[in-house]
């Protein structure tokens, strides 16, 4: 069987892939991919089918060796590629042969950059997806230095194209609620007009900002209800917290928005510092 061997996992490598869509309503999230669309992207390079499963790498890369000889792809975050010293080109198909060291540099911007191997990452599936929950903790473990990862049979062609690094908005759009009515109007105004910054303390689960706290209307507690995917939730404090991936199904704070599913892959790219704001639409 071929192996992916790990030499150096970087601060948290995991397998993702498409996910757990469908059972929020038994309490376990999506997970998957953060920036998904850089997954398939990277699949598609390879010629996977685009929910195989891949590494998602942050912010300061890793490096691998294949046991055999393996077709890879790398796309999301630009970042230098290398194998066994030489360059090799980010987002596009590359070879490697059995034994040479791939080497994924840090991201020189964004957050998450993304590995497909022709074949896929086959560790064993949980709930139909083979991605890490680090909320849940479902799936296999995050990648630790030293793991050999079993790769799967290649099934397609690797493509000849090639990916242009990806220019990423500030601009995030959103449709209100479903309790917006729990704010003010001026706090309304404010999602709108402020500017956010994305704070070191996020992660998977989401992305905090800091920026004008958005005042409430309506004070005291809300019952635990449903969580999607880019909802806007906004904590006691006022600040607002973007959910990702691995966000909790359910929650008590108020959600004033939801950031819109095409718009997904710059909250995930979005390093700390980085400067983000509000579009309304959907009216």
């Amino acid at each position: 069987m071929r192996f992916l061997e790990v030499v150096r996992a970087g601060p948290l490598t995991t397998v993702q892939d498409a996910g757990r869509p469908g059972l929020a309503h038994l309490g376990i999230p999506r997970s998957g991919a953060v920036d998904l669309p850089a997954l398939r992207q990277a699949n598609q390079l390879v010629g996977n089918p685009s929910d195989h499963a891949g590494l998602e790498i942050t912010l300061t890369g890793a490096v691998l060796r294949p046991t055999a000889p393996v077709t890879v792809a790398i796309a999301g975050a630009p970042a230098t590629v290398t194998i066994d010293g030489g360059a090799a080109e980010w987002g596009a198909a590359v070879a490697v042969p059995a034994g040479a060291t791939l080497k994924i540099g840090p991201a020189r911007r964004g957050v998450r950059t993304y590995l497909a191997v022709a074949g896929g990452i086959e560790v064993d599936p949980v709930l139909g997806s083979r991605s890490t929950d680090v909320l849940a903790g479902l799936g296999p473990p995050v990648i630790r230095d030293g793991d050999r990862l079993p790769l799967g049979d290649p099934v397609g062609a690797p493509a000849s194209h090639r990916l242009t690094p990806p220019e990423h908005s500030a601009v995030l759009r959103v449709r209100l609620g479903p309790r917006d009515d729990w704010f003010t109007p001026d706090a309304i105004a404010t999602l709108f007009s402020a500017e956010y910054t994305v704070s070191p303390t996020s992660n998977r689960i989401g992305v905090r900002l800091t920026g004008p706290p958005l005042p409430r209307a309506i004070e005291g507690e809300l019952p635990s209800e449903g969580l999607v995917t880019g909802a806007i939730q906004v904590p006691a404090g006022g600040q607002p917290l973007v959910f990702l991936a691995d966000h909790p199904t359910t929650g008590g704070y108020p959600v004033i928005g939801v950031v819109a599913g095409d718009d997904l892959p710059i909250v995930a790219q979005a390093r700390p510092g980085t400067k983000l704001r509000f579009q309304r639409y959907g009216d």
